[in-house]
């Protein structure tokens, strides 16, 4: 018989007391633009407990929900620790989406406390009136003042709310507060989708979940984190638990390096250079951005062993311009629903670093990570992992979601398994080739068409900063691409040229003829292209189309 110490609870609180133990001297370090402040993980879990001290005392109960509404900083991890480590669940509020999605996210979830930062007061104000179940707003101020009054919209405020301090709170509390004991399986922590259609849908984490998560993200087949790190925290925390990465690097006290606000090339290259972190991840268009930015002004990346990419599809040519300035990109697949983790592009072995080979490997959408088990299905016919069946990919594991936060959603989920809602392929080896959303899906004359290839091969011209495919009606094919595309200020480059361009790399019969150039591809709230943005705009008549043929 096994004994029953192995049962020892998977939980946020063994994360968080074993790198408060253990990795006492670790630093976390936050930006605010100019200067870094910095701290030991001491430090860091002494105020953690203080947060949490506080928050009984205001009245928060296990299973209750405390929203964040702050950026990635330190002020944010101790939220990220304190909240679940008393039994509460963490609702992370994705400061992006539109006011009345944050009100109903916050109105669906029922939280009780919010925790913002001074700087983003001013977008929650207009709807505190709108959101009964919030009794306690917690301010952190970057200023010496405190006591900040926050009212809502026409100089009202929500009659029954109590404003604090964070900073003032913290104050009355002693370092030493003492957490219960948790059920692994309860919830920690809950992230609502990006709402691209309908209503955001609540995902719900749990303390089991995220230690598996960490787990596999600690694995040298995936980010390999260790003491050794320094990982710089670009991943919004307000989402998918910043990929995971301040969980995992407290665990194993790499550490933690905080950006703040401040995510935009510049600063970005500043800060690096700072703090020469030794890992960091971000959405393509932040790497895009900051590599643009490093190809004109210089910045020296060499401190980076690794930096990973998702959110969408990382174009070979980024991966290329990253590797010439020393830096190795590998892209990552994964969703909300996936904790976020689910596969990744390591070449297998052997592949020579830098080799064309290991670059076509990189390019691949991911191989599947250990513990997650996937699927590419079309209906109800399982088909083989060979490289070449395309279907929708169903993919189910022990940190992969199965139920929505009171939304039971039976579209999404198929026999146990989550459906994606991504379409693709599957070869011997694990590795996943996404070539469109299921709802993005090109198929002209009965054919496939890959916006996703498309917009790789366009993004790899050196004029194109951005480029996305979207599909549109054609009378005599059904449906027909259009490429709409960002081009550098002063390009020369032609629509002619661009097809040409593709002329060498994809199919003929898959060359656009309609042809878009715009200012910037709309993004959603965490970085995606949102083509559902462009399809309205084509429809209604705003995208300025240009047939080129020959």
């Amino acid at each position: 018989m096994l004994s029953t110490m192995q049962d020892y609870p998977l939980t946020v609180r063994a994360i968080f007391e074993h790198g408060e133990r253990v990795y006492a001297d670790r630093r976390v370090s936050t930006f605010d633009g100019t200067t870094i402040q910095q701290t030991s993980f001491a430090q860091v879990a002494q105020r953690a407990r203080r947060l949490a001290a506080a928050l009984v005392r205001l009245g928060v109960k296990p299973g209750d929900r405390v929203g964040t509404f702050c950026w990635n900083c330190q002020e944010h991890l101790e939220a990220y620790f304190a909240v679940p480590c008393i039994g509460a669940v963490l609702h992370t509020l994705n400061l992006r989406l539109f006011p009345e999605q944050i009100a109903y996210v916050i109105n669906h979830a029922e939280d009780s406390v919010i925790i913002v930062d001074e700087s983003l007061v001013s977008l929650l104000a207009p709807i505190l009136p709108k959101l009964p179940t919030v009794r306690h707003l917690i301010v952190v101020a970057r200023s010496q003042e405190s006591g900040v009054r926050v009212q809502g919209s026409g100089g009202t405020q929500h009659s029954a709310l109590g404003t604090h301090d964070y900073e003032t709170l913290l104050s009355g509390e002693k370092n030493d507060f003492a957490f219960g004991d948790i059920d692994e399986r309860s919830a920690a922590a809950m992230c609502y989708t990006s709402g691209t259609t309908g209503n955001p849908k609540g995902v719900v984490y749990s303390h089991r979940s995220i230690c598996l998560h960490s787990m596999a993200v600690i694995s040298p087949s995936s980010f390999g984190l260790s003491p050794l790190d320094q990982s710089l925290v670009i991943p919004s925390m307000f989402h998918a638990n910043a990929w995971g990465i301040p969980h995992a690097g407290w665990w194993v006290g790499s550490d933690l390096i905080f950006p703040g606000r401040y995510v935009q090339a510049e600063p970005l290259s500043r800060l690096i250079a700072m703090t020469r972190p030794t890992f960091a991840g971000a959405v393509p268009t932040i790497w895009n951005d900051l590599t643009r930015h490093v190809e004109q002004h210089g910045a020296d990346l060499s401190s980076l062993r690794l930096c990973i990419s998702g959110g969408s599809a990382v174009p070979r040519s980024l991966i290329e311009r990253m590797q010439k300035l020393g830096v190795r990109l590998v892209q990552i697949w994964g969703m909300t629903e996936t904790g976020p983790l689910a596969a990744l592009s390591h070449p297998p072995v052997p592949c020579e670093p830098g080799s064309e080979a290991d670059m076509a490997w990189r390019t691949k959408t991911g191989r599947i990570l250990h513990g997650i088990d996937l699927r590419i299905v079309e209906g109800e016919t399982i088909l083989p992992w060979d490289g070449a069946a395309i279907g929708e990919i169903e993919i189910r594991g022990p940190w992969v979601t199965g139920s929505y936060y009171k939304d039971s959603a039976p579209e999404k989920f198929h026999d146990g398994w989550l459906r994606t809602g991504d379409v693709g392929t599957v070869d011997p080896l694990g590795y996943i080739q996404i070539t469109d959303r299921a709802k993005d899906v090109i198929k002209s004359g009965g054919e496939w068409v890959s916006s996703v290839e498309l917009e790789n091969h366009l993004m790899a011209h050196p004029d194109v900063i951005e480029a996305a495919v979207i599909a549109v009606p054609d009378d005599r094919w059904d449906e027909r691409p259009l490429a709409c595309v960002v081009l550098k200020n002063g390009a020369a480059t032609t629509l002619q040229d661009l097809r040409v361009f593709l002329a060498n790399r994809v199919a003929r019969w898959w060359l656009p003829e309609r042809w878009s150039v715009i200012e910037e591809v709309p993004k959603t709230s965490v970085g995606k292209f949102d083509k559902k943005v462009l399809r309205q705009r084509f429809a209604e008549g705003r995208l300025d189309v240009v047939v080129v043929e020959k």
